[in-house]
Order: C-alpha cells, then sequence, then structure tokens
C-alpha cells in the first residue's frame, strides 16, 4: 500500500467517524448520555467525586466523542445539558448540544470516549446559550478529580469554572479538552421536544410546557440523584 493510498483510506474512514458521530438522533443521544452517567457513578472510587457534583451549576455528558487524527486533529459529539434549579436537587430539562475541537501535533489514530463536563457556575452556560462556547478560551476548564479519596484534592478547591471527564476503553479521569468549542444544537432540541422554535433558555427555565419525552425524565432523575449534598 502506497502512502498516499494509505492517507486516502484515513481521510475515509476519519470521515466516516466524524459522520457516525453525528448521525444519533436525539432521543439517542439522551437515552445514551443516561447510560454514560449511571455506568460512571456505578462505581464512587472511579467516578466525579460526590462533592464535586453537589456544588455544580450544570452538567453536560457528551457520549461516543470521535476524536480522529493524522498530525491534525479533531473531536466530535453530541450530548445534553442540564442546568441546576436553585440550590436543590432539582434539575431543568436538558439542552441538546454539540461539542468540536481540533488539535496539531503528531497524533494518528482514533478513538471514540464519554465526555462529562462539570459546571461551577452560570458563567459558561450562559456563554453556551448565547452562542459558540470555547473551552479555556471563554472559561477556565481543568481536568477533573476522580474519586471519593480525592475530594480534598488540590483542586477541588474549586479555581476552575469547569472540569472536564473522559472515560475511553473503560478508564475514567479527568482529561483537557481545551480549546473545543460547545453549541447549542438547536434543530435537535426542536425534534426532541417537538417545538421548533424552542430556545435553550425556554428548556432551562421552564417558561414553556413543553411535552418531554421519557428518556429526559430519567436522565433528571440520574442526576438529581447523584446531585444531591452529601
Amino acid at each position: 500500500m502506497t502512502r498516499a493510498h494509505g492517507k486516502m483510506q484515513y481521510a475515509l474512514l476519519a470521515l466516516w467517524l466524524f459522520s457516525a458521530a453525528t448521525s444519533a438522533s436525539p432521543q439517542q443521544t439522551v437515552s445514551t448520555a443516561t447510560d454514560v452517567l449511571k455506568e460512571i457513578m456505578a462505581i464512587p472510587e472511579q467516578s466525579v467525586p460526590p462533592s464535586l457534583l453537589a456544588d455544580s451549576y450544570a452538567i453536560a455528558i457528551i457520549p461516543e466523542v470521535i476524536k480522529v487524527g493524522f498530525v491534525i486533529g479533531g473531536r466530535m459529539g453530541k450530548g445534553v445539558l442540564l442546568v441546576r434549579k436553585g440550590k436543590g436537587s432539582a434539575w431543568s430539562h436538558g439542552a441538546l448540544m454539540k461539542l468540536t475541537g481540533g488539535s496539531i501535533g503528531f497524533q494518528f489514530g482514533a478513538q471514540s470516549s464519554d465526555v462529562i463536563l462539570v459546571f461551577k457556575s452560570a458563567r459558561g452556560v450562559d456563554g453556551l446559550v448565547n452562542g459558540k462556547f470555547t473551552l479555556g478560551a471563554d472559561a477556565a476548564v481543568a481536568a477533573g478529580p476522580v474519586g471519593r479519596s480525592v475530594e480534598a484534592a488540590t483542586d477541588l478547591q474549586l479555581k476552575a469554572e469547569i472540569y472536564s471527564y473522559s472515560r475511553s476503553r473503560g478508564l475514567f479521569a479527568g482529561v483537557s479538552v481545551e480549546g473545543s468549542a460547545l453549541e447549542i444544537d438547536h434543530g435537535a432540541n426542536g425534534d426532541y421536544y417537538a417545538a421548533p422554535a424552542i430556545s435553550a433558555q425556554d428548556i432551562f427555565s421552564g417558561n414553556k410546557i413543553l411535552k418531554v419525552p421519557d428518556s429526559m425524565k430519567r436522565l433528571m432523575k440520574l442526576v438529581s440523584k447523584h446531585t444531591q449534598a452529601r
């Protein structure tokens, strides 16, 4: 196989993977996000620290993010973002969103991973609602600490605004996603809630009566369970 032929095959593979990352229906995205959170939180010693979740403002779950690279790399995935309502364990309905990103450097290959973002304040969410939002540029983001044993770790003084995690090949750990862009998927939200003109703010505020699918109710219940104060 010639080098040019190999590059062509890789380019086609990358295109196919990126296409797969964006082909999931809104219903599939929400259901898969629920499964991801359930599986990760089932092992407390290898999950997002309870104290971090209890003090969170919002959480984004982005399953099956595809990352490919051949010197120049890219990352793409669909997910769902939920915002806490007040200081209790009640959460908003979730808004469908997209994550995209690129990188330059020595890299080759492709992988799929599940990404979780824990927002400590409204700043990142407000930026996302108002347009495309870049992690690291528009708000400080850091690889999050993992498990109960690191509850007192230095970074749990929570100086970053967003903490990021990734699960790949069964390993769950804090990961850097700096430079990745987040964007509300307005078309997916319109399809999911059967309300074409619905905005993310409408979804989070609860000011509009929505037809909420059972898949979202299950996700909201699960997020509430794991974000109660300990």
